[in-house]
């Protein structure tokens, strides 16, 4: 059998409850030859799965899911084989973390404005720990107070954008997402385009440095994993998959339910620093 890479994961440094070792634990029993640790908006992930897969023949692809908006819609780019070291990369992401931490500063105001008055901001960075920090913190909190009963409740009725504690992301903007991950020689891929429906946008991504079309991703019919295989042969792009598991956070996935053959690995290797 061909060895598998999963290309699409998150651990509890974003929006995961598993950690970095637990995730390497998944993928060493779903027999994957790879996975990418793709946290939203930091790598701080990346160096303890590394070391949990030290000794195994598991390889751990250094990534990352920066998100970004355009014509107000989410876009989400992942970016594979950075130099976690760059300085351009690690000021823009220590930014974001900054900006995540005063969002949910302001989230937190909304829900005591709301009479919801048992949270405090470090009771959710906490969770997040060193991580990237956001709404399924929140929303997880909410629930270990009893507030809610389920992270599901507590966006439906306060988190979602047009809920009363919602309060708006700053985000990129697609093309500079794709700069961002260039300039940390690493190898741009536009996630799961059957989710974000922004085909028309593509061109211009690519034109921007994209190199990749996440076309393998769960719970999609065949119909539209072959019209995305297509799109990405007409603009000579990589079609990358995984399974972007959350770990507990999401029950319609798993580490390795959706993966690639290893040679995906290997074109993406290959397109570093171009």
């Amino acid at each position: 059998m061909n060895p598998q890479a999963d290309l699409h994961i998150h651990t509890n440094f974003s929006d995961s409850t598993f950690s970095p070792a637990q995730v390497v634990a998944e993928g060493l029993k779903a027999g994957l030859a790879c996975l990418a640790v793709t946290d939203h908006d930091t790598m701080d992930g990346v160096p303890p799965a590394r070391e949990a897969a030290l000794g195994t023949n598991l390889e751990i692809v250094p990534g990352i899911e920066l998100s970004s908006t355009i014509e107000n819609k989410d876009v989400h780019i992942l970016g594979y084989f950075l130099q976690e070291n760059d300085p351009t990369l690690r000021k823009q992401l220590e930014e974001i973390r900054s900006i995540r931490r005063e969002r949910v500063r302001l989230m937190v105001d909304k829900l005591k404005d709301l009479g919801i008055g048992r949270i405090e901001p470090q009771e959710v960075f906490a969770l997040a720990k060193e991580g990237s920090v956001g709404r399924p913190h929140l929303a997880r909190i909410l629930q270990e107070k009893g507030v809610v009963g389920s992270t599901r409740e507590a966006f439906d009725r306060f988190l979602a954008e047009g809920r009363p504690a919602y309060v708006q992301k700053f985000q990129l903007d697609p093309y500079q997402a794709i700069k961002l991950i260039r300039q940390a020689h690493g190898v741009a891929v536009l996630a799961h385009p059957m989710v974000t429906q922004k085909d028309e946008l593509i061109a211009g991504f690519v034109e921007a440095g994209l190199k990749g079309l996440e076309t393998h991703y769960p719970n999609c019919p065949n119909t539209t994993v072959e019209f995305y295989e297509k799109l990405a042969k007409k603009y000579d792009l990589v079609c990358t998959g995984g399974s972007d598991a959350h770990g507990d956070n999401r029950s319609t996935t798993y580490i390795g339910k959706k993966t690639v053959g290893i040679e995906v690995v290997e074109q993406l290797r290959a397109l570093r620093g171009q």
